[in-house]
């Protein structure tokens, strides 16, 4: 799939350079198991992490042990809450950390964006899950650590992924035009959202193929805007 005039590319990470399965078969269980034994322990550390629930929850008088089964209710509806992302991503800090997995990233993906990288162009991700956790799943990838490559991150506190302002929002922090940035993802309704806002997009279906989208990185062919 050919694209031009692109300065900047901004792409999700689940379905899309990391497959689903790691995310819900390893990171999800993983952080599961652990919430509870790390709420315990370090409960004053993330007390504005406990705060947001408070306020979430309406409810200011929510105990930790509470919290942690609010938080375990989350996980199992697959909620994309911020401050749930947030815990999670400590959570993951310490499995990444102890060598109890690694990142996942499709070959092609690695080496697509180490090619976009050394050609110039600028790349970000934007994903539901907190940008400390995108950076543990890049950093400690089974690709090594490719954080080098990445120029930024966004989350859900740039707002809703469906939602078109998300993305301008975030090429205002880019400081491109929305038109010169390329948004890479697996899920139709991002795709839709950011073209609204006047993104070249690229839907990727990796698992089946489908038409006006890619299954590989490899696929996708950035040329210099014709004169």
């Amino acid at each position: 799939m050919n694209i031009e005039g692109v300065k900047a590319i901004l792409t999700d990470i689940e379905g899309t350079t990391s497959s689903i399965s790691f995310v819900h078969d390893i990171l999800f269980p993983y952080a599961a198991e652990n919430i509870p034994a790390y709420v315990q322990k370090n409960e004053d550390d993330i007390s504005e992490i406990l705060d947001q629930v408070r306020e979430i929850e309406n409810n200011q008088s929510l105990t930790a042990r509470e919290i942690t089964e609010i938080f375990l209710h989350w996980i199992s509806e697959d909620k994309k809450i911020t401050p749930l992302k947030a815990l999670q991503g400590l959570v993951w800090q310490d499995g990444y950390e102890s060598g109890a997995f690694k990142g996942h990233i499709y070959d092609d993906a690695a080496q697509a964006l180490q090619s976009w990288h050394q050609r110039g162009l600028a790349l970000y991700i934007y994903s539901s899950g907190s940008i400390a956790a995108q950076k543990l799943i890049y950093g400690y990838s089974e690709a090594g650590d490719i954080t080098p490559l990445l120029s930024g991150y966004f989350d859900t506190t740039s707002g809703p992924k469906l939602e078109a302002e998300s993305y301008t929002k975030i090429a205002r922090e880019i400081g491109l035009p929305t038109a010169q940035i390329l948004f890479l993802s697996d899920h139709a309704g991002e795709i839709t959202a950011a073209d609204k806002s006047g993104y070249q997009t690229i839907l990727v279906a990796r698992e089946e193929k489908k038409t006006n989208a890619v299954q590989s990185f490899s696929e996708i062919n950035i040329r210099e805007k014709a004169a």
